[in-house]
């Protein structure tokens, strides 16, 4: 009878795996031209936004060797990408037509220092008027690649 190889505890911490193909996809559009503070500001508000997208798309809590407990995150890369206004525009069109799960982020909430004021500012402005600064995006993969179409990933 034989058995199936077993994974050796000599492999080294750096060595990677090849990663995980998953049927979903993440992705966060920043409009470029801002400030650094303010495309970071974004991108984590975005991200957060994603977090609630399902139940089961955040990992499993970490921890480290010395039993400190972390947080859990997002079980997929996030895939983050640079457009202008146009392109931006454009981006949340395709996402709304699809009906994936969207984040947003406009300039007006730059201005405000809470939630209540940032949903009252999105909920003032029509979809087409919104002055985007962000969006993120999750869905299947190939629907997400179709959002994304033509856009720069951020580098």
């Amino acid at each position: 009878m034989t058995t199936a190889p077993t994974a050796t505890a000599s492999a080294s911490p750096r060595t990677t795996p090849a990663a995980p193909r998953f049927d979903t996809k993440i992705a966060v559009i920043v409009r470029d031209g801002l400030a650094d503070w303010q495309k970071l500001n974004v991108t984590a508000f975005l991200a957060s936004g994603i977090a609630h997208a399902r139940g089961d798309i955040m990992g499993e809590p970490y921890e480290d060797a010395s039993g400190n407990g972390y947080l859990a995150l997002l079980r997929e890369p996030v895939l983050c990408y640079t457009a202008d206004a146009a392109a931006l525009a454009r981006t949340h069109g395709r996402a709304l037509s699809r009906a994936v799960p969207t984040a947003l982020y406009t300039s007006e909430m730059f201005a405000t220092g809470n939630d209540d004021d940032n949903r009252a500012a999105v909920r003032a402005v029509p979809a087409g008027d919104l002055d985007l600064v962000g969006l993120a995006v999750y869905g299947p993969r190939g629907i997400v690649d179709k959002i994304t179409k033509g856009l720069k990933l951020h580098g």
